[in-house]
């Protein structure tokens, strides 16, 4: 019997990686827009559990151990793609929490989230316990009212503070599993094609406790089930872009390796304009992200010698030119992969001290975000080399007068005026200090809420009962307590 349960395994392992690289040539020999029909952003169930992901890189016997695979806990009603319910947890009961249809539109479908009345008093007395400053009445709330989401939010982020990985993870997942099991029949979280309105107050405790549970699994070494996630919130409004994932998605994509993905994702918003208002190109971590892409598709050894050249030019081509429209990336990229530049490039006007001076605080704010997120990428050894190739390439443009530069500063100098609250609420969430040191004193200086970054200012207005919430939630401030989560 454990000799079938060993083949088993190693059979699923075999599977796994052969479908991987099914995809990875598939793509690579189709190029970065690809013949899948698929939409950019379509979600796949198997990638948003992390065994898959711990499968290929430990084995499946290592991970599921005697467990069959895919097996469900039976006292819970229903079987969940986002989480798997633990033994652990209290017993579930519908905490008053529904979502709706909304509207079928040109093959979109629009759902909300809605609470209950028992569930807006809940509440009412969730803001209460956080006005008080009493930690005992949140932890009081939660014991009563286990799967009440905001309450788990909350001391989700306290335990992290503490230190408390395991708790904190686990709390989220539990918000997840009482959203999941709401869900509408016909929502489908892999379509790409069902949508969640951020300015309705209902819904935005789905896009945080998703966001949160997707930079758990980055931190937990599952980067690839992490970009899945990144992928849903997208997808759930990406017109919008409520928090600002497109600041993320190609940190992800690198960090998984998926760079034909994050090419077609350029390809598809930024050369074909398929999301019309898009400009991906003038977002740093685009610019620079979309060049590190090329560069390590012309190291991979499958690839041919012709197209291994043709990749490398193209990713010179374009590390060049984000050098150019972003100068002030440079110097402080370098400073975290402490590196000491030539003293031909510090001393240089167009890569010294002016060029993060001359940045306007909304680029400032980029920038540091960029760096501050994805300076690990820079530090291999192999791209820091092809990094100091480019600059030096740079600079023989400039000292040429190559017109592209002055064009650079004349597009800095026009955009970047001020920063959307999408951006802010990111930077806030994203807790990396280069770039939060930028903020404005008009996000600074407010009460920022755990549970709801930032709100719009044009909120949706529900009902009677909602909206009175919605007033208290814009008055009361976020209080870092240290809360006891024994027992919960």
């Amino acid at each position: 019997m454990c000799g079938c349960q060993e083949g088993a395994g190693d059979d699923i392992d075999a599977l796994l990686e052969t479908i991987e690289q099914s995809n990875g040539l598939t793509l690579q020999s189709e190029g970065c827009g690809g013949s899948d029909n698929r939409p950019v952003l379509y979600v796949e169930h198997r990638n948003l559990n992390p065994e898959t992901e711990l499968k290929r890189y430990f084995g499946a016997r290592a991970v599921l151990g005697d467990q069959r695979p895919r097996q469900r806990q039976r006292q819970f009603h229903r079987s969940t793609w986002m989480t798997i319910p633990k033994d652990t947890w209290p017993r579930f009961s519908r905490p008053g929490i529904s979502m709706t249809l909304l509207e079928s539109r040109d093959g979109l479908q629009y759902f909300t989230f809605e609470h209950s009345r028992d569930y807006q008093q809940i509440q009412f007395k969730f803001l209460d316990s956080v006005e008080s400053m009493d930690p005992n009445n949140i932890v009081a709330l939660l014991q009563m009212n286990p799967y009440h989401i905001d309450s788990l939010l909350q001391l989700s982020d306290v335990c992290r503070i503490q230190e408390d990985q395991e708790m904190a993870r686990d709390l989220i997942e539990r918000a997840l599993y009482s959203f999941e099991c709401a869900f509408h029949p016909v929502c489908s979280l892999t379509s790409g094609t069902s949508r969640l309105d951020y300015l309705r107050p209902e819904n935005r405790a789905f896009y945080l406790a998703v966001y949160k549970h997707m930079m758990f699994l980055e931190r937990r070494g599952c980067p690839r089930t992490a970009l899945e996630y990144c992928r849903l919130i997208l997808s759930l409004d990406p017109d919008s872009d409520p928090l600002c994932m497109l600041l993320l998605i190609d940190f992800l994509s690198l960090r998984s390796r998926e760079y034909n993905f994050l090419l077609r994702l350029y390809q598809d918003w930024e050369v074909r304009r398929v999301c019309v208002h898009r400009n991906l190109s003038q977002l740093p971590n685009f610019a620079f992200s979309v060049a590190l892409s090329h560069f390590h598709l012309s190291q991979e050894d499958q690839t041919e010698s012709e197209e291994r050249k043709r990749l490398k030019h193209k990713a010179d081509l374009l590390l060049q030119d984000a050098l150019i429209m972003f100068p002030g990336v440079l110097m402080p990229l370098l400073d975290l992969c402490t590196v000491q530049p030539d003293a031909a490039v510090s001393s240089h006007d167009f890569f010294g001290p002016r060029s993060q001076l001359g940045q306007s605080p909304a680029l400032a704010e980029l920038v540091s975000l960029y760096v501050g997120r994805t300076h690990t990428l820079w530090r291999e050894g192999g791209v820091l080399l092809w990094l100091e190739e480019c600059v030096r390439d740079v600079l023989r443009r400039v000292d040429a007068k190559d017109p592209l530069v002055e064009d650079c500063q004349n597009k800095r100098k026009q955009r970047y005026q001020s920063a959307p609250l999408n951006i802010h609420r990111h930077v806030i969430l994203s807790e990396i200090k280069e770039a939060t040191s930028t903020l404005p004193l008009e996000v600074t200086t407010q009460s920022v809420m755990g549970f709801d970054p930032l709100p719009p200012l044009d909120s949706v207005r529900p009902g009677v009962a909602s909206s009175l919430l919605t007033l208290r939630l814009v008055f009361c401030g976020y209080y870092l307590m240290k809360l006891p989560v024994e027992d919960l």
